[in-house]
């Protein structure tokens, strides 16, 4: 099973490189992707923790009944269990409306650390699936904040960098100790 990098991988700090081609090794990464997230039940992975720095993640948010997930294609609701799991290739995301709310997040990546993270309420996500077909949805809920939080790490930005200043200081001797020293 491929190993989940930690917090003070170079991986982690990196912006990823977009993805030309899907071929098999793309699928195969992703398909050990989706193995490793289910393993450390994880909602979402980006390539970047596990020491790949390309345009890819995989999300599937179908376990957290007490978070529920909005997903809309082309204007209308759709069943999020039945889009599950998502591998989004070359991901962007767009803020839409409704605000930012505040939500508990944490990280595989940053194992034993949480805390609350203001992210956009609702997003409009476009990537390519693993076939490399052209995705366009709308997204609410811990899928919106599951897109918005892989898509970071695609940037080199973890959850830690959005803390309150309060969330962040309550984890600070934590960060600084799994970092070998490098967060401050």
């Amino acid at each position: 099973m491929m190993k989940i990098v930690k917090l003070g991988h170079p991986a982690l700090r990196a912006k990823a490189d977009a993805i030309d081609r899907i071929d098999d090794g793309v699928k195969t990464l992703a398909d050990d992707m989706l193995d490793a997230m289910y393993a450390h039940d994880g909602c979402g992975l980006a390539a970047n923790q596990v020491g790949v720095t390309r345009r890819l993640v995989v999300i599937d948010v179908r376990e957290a009944k007490r978070r529920p997930s909005v997903l809309r294609i082309g204007g209308k609701s759709r069943p999020v269990h039945k889009h599950m799991p998502m591998i989004l290739v070359n991901p962007q995301v767009e803020v839409l409306a409704g605000g930012k709310v505040a939500g508990s997040e944490a990280c595989l990546s940053i194992p034993g650390v949480h805390g609350d993270v203001d992210r956009p309420a609702v997003v409009r996500a476009r990537a390519l699936d693993i076939d490399g077909n052209p995705v366009e949805f709308e997204a609410e809920g811990l899928l919106a904040r599951a897109l918005q939080h892989e898509i970071d790490h695609l940037d080199g930005i973890l959850f830690i960098d959005r803390l309150s200043p309060e969330d962040r200081r309550r984890v600070a001797d934590e960060l600084h100790e799994m970092a070998g020293g490098m967060v401050g």
